[in-house]
């Protein structure tokens, strides 16, 4: 019997995962998945996870009701971003909303257009965030797109205005008497060169908790547990903090890359500064964030596997590749027997080389009158200090190592600043979620269970 048992829940769009934490101890007590039902009832899958569990650990009422969960069921939380200019504000709200948990479904930039309306009522995303102008800057852009917007049709309910602040009142006006919910916060880009995502980052989170969760049914299990609190990719994102940075007196393991291979997407997190760390070489674009994600999209190994595929065929491939791909596919997506682990290793090494390579920075060699001059975009992650690999394809793979070595530098792409000689580690236990929604409340004991979980190659 377990006295201080915490149970943890990600409701995924595939499966419903669960994890028990032993909270005397600091030890997982259990981890089961079924798959998820948020298409009919949410609550099905959730008690078929708890009724598994409790083969496994003695489960009361009590556990039940203090469990807290993360959710990316029912498509994520789906943001569409429009801007001003699309390398500055844009890419801004851009930042914000990933560093939120959020799937990007739209970006627009400059004045939005009827037809570029119409499309976002198409969409029907979860928030519009609404940017524009640094402080003082430019008003005119965000007041006409805050005029389109609130003509849109009911698909496109809630807005988070996060941009010049000087055009809040109009923008007030604006919406006055409209159905759109309307939120407003700190300004991403203040001025040239600053970026502030935090404020957009708890406003998001927030209308993800309280009102979003009940549009997609998710709220629901708020009658079996006690809360949905963030976005599963929020709490991926807490956990790789907590063991980058640690707490006070408990040290964390310093910047490192984070790598979450999934079916459908494959996300790459940056606890790091990401300066150069070559001499002579200059920054351009926008600040990055220390805490940073990027989620692609067409990387999942099932519902986009094609795009992997054709990646793979423009290298070596076994000459039964396509025929063992589809082996596995028919059965699940798990491989079975040599061949096929081999062919779906490669497939994953391919998803974190290519996701790795769009999350990091580049240098680029721009030749003027006087000489050439190089110019930094994106994070320096050539000096982390760990590369860290999790998901399905990675935890549970017979030999993560190679599937890892898709992060490291390669002598053929210098210019990608990727991680040159970090340590490995894996999630083995599929758990960091659990840990990031465990730091909310028990941050010291969230990074011990971190440290003993990890499994170091």
């Amino acid at each position: 019997m377990v006295s201080n048992m915490r149970i943890f829940i990600d409701f995924g769009s595939t499966f419903t995962k669960m994890v028990a934490f032993d909270l005397d101890a600091d030890e997982l007590v259990s981890r089961v998945q079924v798959p998820s039902t948020v298409d009919c009832d949410i609550t099905i899958g959730l008690e078929e996870a708890f009724a598994k569990m409790s083969g496994e650990v003695s489960i009361g009422d009590a556990e039940k009701r203090q469990a807290v969960a993360c959710s990316s069921a029912a498509g994520g939380l789906r943001v569409v971003c429009v801007g001003l200019v699309t390398e500055y504000t844009t890419e801004a709200a851009r930042m914000a909303a990933l560093g939120a948990g959020a799937k990007l479904v739209g970006v627009y930039s400059f004045e939005l257009a009827k037809s570029e309306v119409a499309e976002i009522e198409e969409i029907a995303p979860d928030i519009v965030l609404l940017t524009g102008g640094t402080n003082g800057g430019n008003k005119k852009v965000i007041i006409h797109n805050a005029e389109m917007l609130s003509r849109a049709g009911s698909r496109v309910s809630n807005i988070i205005v996060a941009g010049n602040k000087s055009a809040n009142d109009d923008i007030k006006d604006i919406f006055t008497g409209s159905d759109k919910n309307v939120i407003f916060t700190n300004n991403v880009l203040p001025e040239i060169g600053v970026l502030d995502v935090e404020s957009s980052n708890q406003k998001i989170r927030e209308l993800f908790i309280n009102r979003i969760t009940e549009a997609k049914g998710v709220a629901r299990v708020k009658a079996l547990i006690h809360d949905v609190i963030m976005p599963t990719p929020s709490a991926v994102l807490e956990a790789a903090r907590l063991m980058a940075d640690g707490l006070p007196g408990y040290p964390g393991l310093g910047e490192l890359i984070l790598v979450d291979v999934g079916g459908a997407t494959t996300d790459v997190y940056s606890i790091a500064k990401g300066s150069p760390t070559k001499s002579g070489v200059s920054m351009a674009g926008l600040p990055e964030p220390y805490a940073k994600r990027t989620v692609e999209g067409d990387l999942g190994l099932v519902h986009n596997l094609e795009t992997l595929k054709k990646i793979a065929r423009a290298g070596e491939i076994p000459a039964s590749f396509d025929e063992t791909v589809q082996n596995f596919c028919e059965i699940g997506g798990v491989p079975t027997g040599n061949e096929q682990v081999a062919c779906h290793s490669l497939l994953s090494y391919l998803a974190v080389k290519t996701a790795v390579e769009r999350h990091v920075g580049r240098i680029e060699v721009r030749v003027y009158p006087n000489g050439e001059m190089l110019l930094q975009r994106g994070k320096d992650l050539t000096r982390v200090q760990w590369v860290v690999g999790s998901g399905g394809p990675i935890s549970f793979a017979r030999d993560p190592r190679p599937i890892l070595e898709g992060a490291l530098l390669h002598e053929n792409t210098p210019a990608l600043l990727k991680p040159k000689a970090p340590g490995m580690l894996v999630d083995q236990n599929y758990i960091l979620f659990a840990i990031g929604l465990l730091a909310q409340s028990e941050p010291a004991k969230a990074l011990n269970i971190l440290k003993k979980y990890m499994k170091r190659l």
